[in-house]
């Protein structure tokens, strides 16, 4: 059975025209995929020195990790990625499996 997946998404914005054309379809994009956002951030401070911040936050929760694969692969949505990667730098894009405690990684 398949699991939620957590995408988190760091970025800086780095060519507005191109974030808003990605932006404008994203949002309806992702739902359609079976992706959820669970927050959008700016940064604010950081807590701890040595990590390069990233202007932006996007945590998307997807139904599952083939949910996601089928968004990032959709032939569809072929001209809609270039606007992401034209539009922001420094992306750090990780994926994270959902877990209802920390017992799986403390074991």
């Amino acid at each position: 059975m398949s699991q939620p997946v957590y995408a988190l998404n760091l970025f800086n914005v780095s060519n507005k025209d191109e974030y808003l054309a990605y932006s404008r379809r994203s949002a309806k994009e992702v739902a359609a995929h079976g992706g959820r956002v669970v927050a959008l951030g700016k940064f604010r401070e950081a807590a701890l020195e040595g990590i390069e911040p990233r202007s932006v936050l996007i945590l998307v929760e997807w139904e599952s990790k083939e949910a996601f694969d089928s968004y990032c692969n959709d032939p569809n949505l072929a001209d809609l990625h270039p606007h992401r990667i034209n539009g922001t730098d420094k992306y750090i894009w990780h994926l994270f499996d959902k877990l209802e405690d920390l017992r799986p990684i403390l074991k």
